[in-house]
């Protein structure tokens, strides 16, 4: 399979995942500090909308479509 269509598998897989889900929040360490006794670290939160969710659906299924009309074409 050429990189293109397992990207756009991918793609739809997380796309599909996003849009069930209705949106997907994470949580990110940064600057962690080691003060010895104490450790300070920081709490990034972020939210992955349902729209680039579908977005990214959409994306796969041209990306999986066009390589499947470039292997047709050889």
């Amino acid at each position: 399979m050429r990189p293109a269509g397992l990207i756009g598998i991918l793609l739809i897989v997380f796309g599909a995942i996003v849009l069930v889900i209705g949106g997907v929040s994470y949580v990110k360490d940064r600057n962690k500090v080691d003060l010895g006794v104490a450790k300070v670290t920081t709490e990034e939160r972020g939210f992955i909308p349902p729209w680039l969710g579908a977005v990214a659906l959409v994306g796969g299924i041209v990306l999986v479509m066009s390589g499947r009309r470039r292997g047709d074409a050889v």
